[in-house]
This record gives C-alpha cells, structure tokens and sequence, in this order.
C-alpha cells in the first residue's frame, strides 16, 4: 500500500470511531464529620444558654428582725430569760437578737433603764417623732409614780417596740405590761380612746389613781428612736 492510501484510510478510522462516554458520577454524600459538627453545636449552645437564676431570700431589715423576736414574745413570760422581766427586759431582749445590748452603756445612779435607753438613743442621735418603723423603741413617761411622791417628776418610764403602723396612723407597739406581753395601740391624729365605729385607736397605759383619771398613750408619747441608729 503507497503512502497516501495509508494515511486516507487512518483519517476516516478516526472519524468514525465511536466517541468514548465518561461513567456517571453518584452525587457526593455530606460529609458524616460536618453532620456530627452541627449537633455538637446545638447541643453546646443549649448547654450555654444561662440557666433561669433564682431569686435569693431578701434577709429582714435589722428593725424588722427586733420586731419579730419582740411580736414572738407576745403572751410569754421573760423569767426564764436573762432580763429582768418588764418593759425594759422585753425591748433589751428583742435587740438582743440582732447582737445589740441596749444596757451596755450602763445606768446612771437613779436612773431606770427605760431613761437609760432614752440618753443611749439621744447620745447616738436615734430620737424622732417621725412616722416609726417596725423595731423603733417607743418611750413614755410618767407611766406610773416611780419614786412614789406623787409628783410627776419621773420622766422616760416606759418602754416598748413598734410592730407596725396602720394606714391611719395607728401605731402598734408590743410591751411588757401589768398584764404580761401584749400589744397596745396609739394614734397621734385621734387624741380619744376609740374611733369611728368604736375601734380603739389609743390604749390607756397609766390607771387612774390619786383623783386623777386614767391616760392614755397618745398622752404620755415621749418619742420613738430608730432601729438602725441603736
């Protein structure tokens, strides 16, 4: 065979040789990696999302906190505690319960504790005549005739401390009595016993004696002295 029958021939085989067709490809799968990728990220940012925090306990205010102890005391008797058991030992032993000794100044010759008291809380600048708070000591005088004269010259004579104050201005105030530890009632804005509908407003703290008629507490308020000062 001469050369260029040679060659026509080898152009038309490569003409018409059948073209070679690629084999398909399977559409690539998501990396199992990425997947696994993902749900830890869901599951650390659920575990970061900060957890609903509780609300912590609000501790009492210290004058709220005297005025527990004293309201816990109502209707018990203060003998079996290391106080004397009157006026006196009832308020110093509500101020005990927040580590405060109302005494620890001393007494002078002559003079009560409930006086005592009273020159603590003017040395300390805790006297006021405002609207009292729960744990407020609330001092009267001339509750009975200490010095038995029959003058009324024995100043502070009584104390007590305030449990709360009604929306009308009634005080009410927790004490150590003739009768023993109760609750007792004065309300500055009514100067009478009872109010409308017969409720009482003042209660009588001195008894009626010598000619004289009995008083009542909105007549021998002396002034109140605050809780977070004493």
């Amino acid at each position: 065979m001469t050369f260029r029958p040679l060659l026509l021939a080898c152009l038309l085989g490569v003409s018409f040789a059948s073209p070679v067709l690629a084999a398909p490809q399977a559409p690539a799968k998501p990396a199992a990696s990425s997947t696994v990728a993902k749900k830890s990220t869901k599951k650390s940012a659920t575990k970061s999302t900060p957890a609903k925090t509780k609300r912590k306990a609000v501790r009492p205010s210290r004058g709220r906190r005297v005025a527990q102890r004293a309201a816990g005391l109502v209707g018990a008797s203060l003998a079996r505690h290391r106080v004397p058991d009157d006026c006196s030992g009832l308020v110093r032993l509500a101020y005990q319960s927040v580590g405060v000794e109302l005494l620890s100044h001393g007494t002078r010759p002559g003079e009560n504790a409930a006086s005592a008291m009273y020159r603590r809380a003017q040395a300390k600048g805790a006297l006021h005549r405002k609207t009292p708070q729960p744990g407020d000591i609330i001092f009267f005088r001339e509750t009975y005739d200490r010095n038995r004269d029959g003058l009324r010259n024995d100043g502070v004579t009584h104390v007590g401390v305030i449990e709360s104050v009604a929306r009308d201005g009634t005080v009410v105030f927790v004490h150590r009595g003739g009768k023993g530890v109760g609750r007792a009632r004065m309300n500055l804005r009514h100067a009478g016993h009872q109010g409308a509908g017969g409720r009482v407003l003042n209660d009588y703290i001195r008894k009626a004696e010598q000619g004289e008629r009995a008083r009542l507490t909105s007549e021998l308020f002396v002034g109140y002295a605050s809780a977070t000062r004493l």
